[in-house]
């Protein structure tokens, strides 16, 4: 049978309208993809670039306890946080010791502060515990003091000179932290923190 050339003539204009269709539309996906990429690494590297930086000291008081002095110092453009949170890392991972039978739960691990100092409980909204304390804003330029306290050894250890070799055991280690921080718009950061302690607190 003979196909009227002006139908041949249709068919292959359609084809051809089609493949172009779906030739744009696949361009357009890809220019989207790519554009969907650029923003992500723009963002990435904004987000890098506005990493909270923190001067944090701390200042001896009296007795077992201080001062630790926590300023937003930079960058500029990131103008301020939304909020800040603290917390005292392990030193060495100390919470991972070994449970023996009658020993300590892994709670009481969990919550002995393993470090030379810890946020004075009742102080700042800080936990039982010492280990944070209420969260906060800040704006750039701008700080806040926090009242520390020496930590004391754990009720499971024994001997009447567990304070000295508690006290001993943290001498010229740092206070170690992590400030989990948050503004409006961005993935939070986290920036690790350890502070130098001027001089370890002496028992009394």
């Amino acid at each position: 049978m003979d196909i009227p050339w002006g139908e041949i003539a249709t068919f292959s204009t359609a084809a051809l309208s089609a493949v172009a269709t779906a030739g744009a539309w696949l361009a357009a996906r890809r220019s989207a993809k790519t554009a969907e990429t650029l923003a992500r690494i723009e963002q990435d590297r904004w987000h890098a670039e506005l990493l909270p930086q923190f001067r944090v000291a701390i200042e001896r008081g009296e007795g077992d306890r201080g001062t630790l002095s926590v300023r937003l110092v930079g960058p500029v453009p990131l103008r301020h946080l939304d909020e800040i949170r603290i917390e005292i890392a392990p030193s060495d991972d100390m919470s991972r010791v070994a449970r023996l039978p009658g020993g300590p739960t892994q709670e009481e691990l969990d919550g002995q502060v393993w470090g030379p100092l810890r946020f004075t409980h009742g102080a700042d909204g800080a936990d039982v515990n010492g280990k944070s304390v209420t969260p906060f804003a800040l704006e750039v330029g701008k700080g806040r003091p926090f009242s520390i306290e020496r930590t004391r050894p754990p009720h499971w250890q024994e001997g009447n000179d567990r304070d000295a070799r508690w006290r001993d055991q943290w001498l010229n280690e740092p206070m170690r932290l992590v400030f989990t921080c948050r503004r409006e718009g961005f993935k939070p950061w986290t920036v690790p923190c350890d502070v130098e302690v001027p001089e370890a607190p002496r028992v009394r």
